[in-house]
């Protein structure tokens, strides 16, 4: 039976990239691969099919060849794809690797080797709330955090005190048991050691064999100025205590800045919005406005506009690290009244007389001057 084009058997084009061209084998070894397909032939030969296709298609030198003369060009190096020491083949090794954690089944090292038994323990993340306030200011956060911790009745390994855990005798410490299906060998986890390597005949009665045991941790976590939603704080070696020794893990403490009922964060700059009066707006005015320092003083202008946006330097909230602070910006609104006293209609009847008979012949400001001051 003739060979299918190998730029078909992967499902690319003739100009396809090299990562074109792994990716396309990545998605066949998922579908096709002897682990997922147990006793199934055909699958079997579509993963044969696409490694051989592979192997000679990422081979630059291999691939010009193929380009020129076809199968007939690398009949030889296409016939020993499937072998360990075939040209081209650490490609397909490496994806496989990735793809399925097989480690050293594929390459040099087939026959094995002892599992290490200490294990790192796990990394934790915390989602800690804090106000703007406590974001701009930095503070000391009061955390507890449940964790699994190393077992110190028997050091973590999990064994009762005087006595070890034992090679496990299915797997012979490797944590690993080998299958060979059809053109692969494929290594699975001990179903016996769970992959540790090591079994534990009398288990510790304080952890019950674990080697970890479940409590809460109370700690202080500084949390700088400058930090916003998003910010993730690394404190290592608090994590979940590891086994057989390992090492603990790290916890993460993830940042959530809760938002303000005055101000709009953007970066480092800050947002606010600030109603005026009319006869501000029109006269001028000294305002009072509030900071994250304080109030601070923000002279409006006559004739200032709804939308008006003043800038206030260095008063936003501080870089994280130290480096500056942004900046205010005020936006202000000239808001219209909904209910009058007598007198203030009477004014601004009197202000509509100005506008309509006499503003051609004195500006607006000086008018308002008049009647209001």
């Amino acid at each position: 039976m003739s060979k299918r084009d190998y730029y078909e058997v992967l499902g690319v084009s003739r100009t396809a990239s090299d990562q074109e061209l792994k990716t396309a084998y990545r998605r066949l070894a998922v579908k096709y691969h002897p682990d997922k397909n147990p006793n199934d032939a055909a699958a079997e030969e579509s993963f044969k099919e696409a490694a051989e296709a592979y192997s000679v298609l990422s081979n630059a030198e291999q691939r010009k060849r193929y380009d020129r003369f076809g199968h007939a060009g690398v009949s030889s190096s296409a016939a020993g794809a499937g072998s360990w020491g075939a040209p081209g083949f650490g490609g397909i090794e490496d994806i496989l690797g990735d793809l399925f954690g097989f480690g050293d089944v594929f390459g040099g090292g087939r026959g094995g080797s002892r599992r290490s038994s200490a294990q790192r323990g796990a990394d934790l993340r915390y989602d800690l709330e804090i106000t703007l306030e406590d974001a701009a200011n930095g503070m000391t956060a009061q955390l507890r955090i449940p964790r699994l911790e190393a077992c110190e009745n028997c050091k973590s390994t999990g064994a009762a005190p005087g006595t070890q855990p034992e090679t496990c005798n299915t797997c012979n410490g490797t944590g690993q048991v080998r299958y060979q299906q059809g053109f692969f060998s494929v290594a699975r986890t001990c179903h016996a050691c769970r992959g540790a390597g090591r079994v534990v005949k009398t288990p510790c009665e304080k952890c019950n064999g674990a080697g970890r045991v479940e409590r809460e941790k109370q700690m202080e976590v500084k949390i700088p100025a400058g930090v916003e939603t998003g910010s993730r704080l690394r404190v290592p070696g608090e994590g979940e205590g590891g086994t057989n020794g390992g090492a603990p893990g790290d916890l993460y403490v993830v940042i959530h800045v809760s938002e303000h009922e005055q101000f709009e964060r953007q970066g480092n700059n800050l947002y606010e919005a600030v109603p005026i009066t009319f006869t501000q707006a029109a006269l001028g005015a000294e305002l009072m406005v509030k900071t994250l320092d304080g109030e601070e003083k923000l002279k409006v202008p006559m004739g200032t506009q709804t939308g008006t946006v003043f800038r206030l330097r260095g008063k936003g909230m501080p870089a994280l690290g130290g480096r500056g602070r942004g900046d205010l910006f005020v936006s202000v609104t000239v808001m219209t009244p909904t209910s009058l006293t007598r007198e203030q209609r009477k004014l601004l009847e009197q202000l509509s007389e100005v506008e309509t008979t006499d503003l051609a012949d004195k500006k607006l400001v000086d008018k308002v001057r008049d009647i209001f001051g």
